[in-house]
């Protein structure tokens, strides 16, 4: 499984790291939101760990972001397989 870790604490992203390399999991993680959004758009992962309180933008604003991106591009697949 290849899981986006969202997370400011250097120390609860190692244990996180720890924890799912050691069962085979493939992880990436963002220090803050903005970069978590920008991975969490550009690649394919199968679960996103996120803090709430991050900086640069918070956590639901992130979820906000994402769950709007993806309506996006339901709407372009659906537009594309009518025409």
């Amino acid at each position: 499984m290849r899981l986006l870790v969202i997370e400011d604490n250097r120390s609860l992203v190692a244990n996180l790291f720890d924890y799912f390399e050691a069962r085979g999991h493939i992880l990436d993680a963002a220090p803050d939101g903005v970069t978590g959004l920008h991975l969490a758009t550009t690649q394919a992962y199968d679960a996103v760990i996120m803090d709430w309180m991050l900086p640069r933008m918070d956590g639901p604003e992130v979820v906000r972001r994402l769950r709007e991106e993806h309506r996006r591009r339901q709407e372009q697949e659906r537009r594309r397989h009518e025409a």
